[in-house]
């Protein structure tokens, strides 16, 4: 029986069967869509009121005060129209503010008393501070730990965990900072709601307040200085010490 002179030649159908010519452009790849502005303001209230139940009802009382006070200042100079089209944008803007406030809270009381929350709330700073991501001391039996961060205040430490374990974490640090840098100033913050502490919401706040005692040169002399001294950390560098794991295999 003769075979077709088509059936010699025939390739399988499917996607892979079709084969892009020499100048043919490539096909674009379908890119991630990222969410909307909208769908994340969503996102973080939902966070947020998980967290904060009054964040809702405080968000419409102020956006209410603000509008009310626009409308009044509108009747009084006899254009009330002008006044609700200011005070709604300005309403929307202020429940906003409250939002993002009460969102970073909520965010602080979600790592609050775990590992490396010192870390992160150092994360929060402005511009001219040099900070570290693994913490210079480590307790590993208790897991308490110390950050450092470097700015115009001088070297500034953050400590998580009780008083009474972190103090010898700090002033072994402090000494062997005023070792390599005998002339610049050391600070000390103890996180947490204990007394003489400051909670991870306020560390930010409390390291803007402090006074400059370096120009921007010094800061970064100081941070080469201390990076050249290496850590003491008895793991390499970029390890994460909570997520070491002993070898029981030995």
């Amino acid at each position: 029986m003769a075979k077709s002179p088509d059936s010699s030649n025939s390739t399988p159908a499917g996607p892979s069967a079709v084969k892009r010519g020499l100048f043919s452009r490539k096909p674009k790849e379908a890119k991630a869509k990222k969410p909307s502005r909208l769908k994340q303001i969503g996102e973080v209230f939902t966070m947020t009121r998980r967290h904060d139940p009054m964040v809702p009802w405080l968000m419409l009382l102020v956006f209410l005060g603000v509008v009310a006070a626009s409308f009044l200042v509108g009747f009084w100079l006899d254009n009330w129209i002008t006044g609700l089209i200011i005070g709604i944008p300005l309403g929307l803007l202020a429940a906003t503010f409250i939002l993002s406030r009460r969102a970073e809270r909520a965010a602080f009381a979600q790592i609050e008393n775990q590992p490396g929350a010192s870390g992160a709330a150092l994360g929060t700073l402005r511009r001219g501070w040099i900070t570290e991501e693994q913490p210079v001391a480590v307790n590993p039996r208790t897991q308490d730990a110390v950050f450092r961060a470097v700015g115009r205040p001088g070297v500034v430490l953050v400590s998580e965990g009780p008083t009474h374990r972190v103090k010898p974490l700090l002033d072994a640090e402090r000494k062997r900072l005023a070792r390599i840098l005998p002339n610049v100033p050391v600070h000390t913050i103890q996180t947490g709601h204990g007394e003489g502490q400051v909670p991870l919401s306020q560390v930010a706040k409390k390291m803007g307040k402090m006074k400059n005692e370096l120009t921007k040169l010094e800061v970064s002399t100081v941070s080469k200085r201390i990076a050249s001294m290496g850590t003491r950390l008895p793991i390499p560098k970029g390890i994460d010490p909570y997520k070491a794991r002993p070898n029981r295999g030995r």
